[in-house]
């Protein structure tokens, strides 16, 4: 007797992850499909890496292009498609330079390693060894990346981390100057923050942070692997605040699915590395850099932009519609939106599946919505529908 998907994968896949009750089989846009053919609207994207949408016919023919042509390089060689993409990603951002890894943790990394070896190009060893990060903050998984991830749960089993980090109040203007000090090296911080509930920085906090960091000699690094891309509205995140960063690291839609990560840089940061201080065999693969160029000049697009931007007025505004005294507060900017509420959201999402809608969290209170950037006011209605319907249903008295 054969083992169902779920089977197969509780048997033979480590389980790390609590899963939804189906197997999702194909999609296209908005639309995606299980195996029983049940159709769910996406307001997740992948934790916002689908950014086009599930089957994109243009992303899918670079891809398919690409992979018949060259597929595996290694970074021992040049190729065009790395050249193409770091050139637009240079254009399209304030970088000087790119290094390419394999996922949003990677690059993170990759950036601690670059900040390190600034501070000890500059100040010499062990002179400037501190990094700052923030409450809230989600930076990955890895165990550098998990020192910057101020959660116990993810922490207490792995310890000990990374030395010589802190985590510091987030958007808390006066606490910067405690602890951005001398010691410092450098300073990640997620302009909006995803996983800690849709938390935007505020611009006073990033200046200053900006304002900081130069005073003390640390690089300034902002973390957009969940709120860049396109999803708040620019390309970037930070052009909308006016603070210039030293490092920005990227992923997650970048590969419109496939696998990838990025440290944008200037030439400041990217003049300290030299042949062997860092690498990797797969990243800046050919077939994902024609999928990550074709994205970004996607994305980038003036037209794609203001669309991003008028889907996320609309869909804030119907948010703040709903009408549940369970709704605390609706933020986030562009299509990075949170519905904070005043009780666990898991039986929303749970509730969500009955209702054809793949919904996340972002910690237990609030629902994270990051819908494919090519969603319209249809689907906002649908959303909106289905979230009336929800909370009309839940059991009289629920409560946090």
């Amino acid at each position: 007797m054969s083992l169902s998907v779920a089977e197969k994968t509780k048997q033979y896949v480590l389980g790390t992850y609590a899963r939804a009750p189906f197997v999702l089989d194909h999609g296209e846009g908005m639309v995606i499909y299980d195996e029983a053919g049940n159709r769910y609207l996406d307001f997740a994207s992948g934790i916002s890496v689908n950014a086009l949408g599930q089957c994109d016919a243009d992303i899918t023919a670079v891809a398919q292009a690409q992979m018949s042509k060259l597929g595996h390089t290694s970074n021992l060689y040049y190729s065009a498609p790395q050249a193409d993409l770091a050139e637009v990603l240079c254009q399209t951002s304030f970088a000087d330079k790119v290094y390419l890894a394999n996922s949003g943790t990677e690059a993170v990394e990759a950036a601690i390693k670059f900040a390190r070896k600034v501070a000890y190009t500059r100040y010499g060893p062990g002179q400037k060894t501190g990094i700052v990060a923030f409450t809230g903050a989600f930076h990955g998984r890895t165990m550098g990346s998990l020192a910057m991830t101020p959660r116990e749960k993810y922490q207490k089993a792995f310890r000990p981390l990374l030395p010589d980090v802190a985590i510091a109040p987030f958007n808390d203007v006066d606490a910067i100057a405690e602890f951005v000090t001398d010691a410092t090296c450098a300073v990640f911080v997620e302009p909006v923050q995803g996983e800690g509930g849709i938390n935007p920085a505020s611009t006073e906090f990033l200046q200053t942070l900006r304002e900081t960091c130069d005073r003390v000699g640390a690089l300034l690094v902002f973390d957009e692997i969940q709120c860049g891309m396109g999803r708040t509205g620019t390309l970037w995140a930070y052009e909308q605040i006016g603070v210039v960063p030293d490092m920005l690291t990227a992923a997650k839609a970048l590969g419109s699915g496939l696998p990838i990560g990025a440290v944008l840089m200037t030439d400041a940061v990217a003049g300290v590395m030299g042949v062997g201080d860092h690498g990797s065999t797969f990243a800046g693969g050919p077939v994902i850099c024609r999928v990550a160029e074709a994205t970004v000049k996607r994305i980038s697009d003036p037209a794609m932009l203001a669309h991003v931007q008028e889907m996320g007025e609309l869909l804030v505004e119907r948010l703040k519609e709903l009408n549940s005294p369970h709704v605390v507060e609706v933020r986030g900017r562009g299509l990075m939106v949170g519905v904070e509420f005043d009780m666990d959201v898991t039986p929303l999402i749970q509730a969500g599946y009955q209702h054809g809608l793949i919904l996340i969290n972002a910690g237990p209170n609030v629902l994270r919505l990051l819908p494919p950037l090519v969603v319209e006011p249809e689907h906002i209605d649908a959303l909106i529908d289905g979230l009336t319907a929800i909370l009309a249903e839940l059991p009289e008295g629920t409560a946090a």
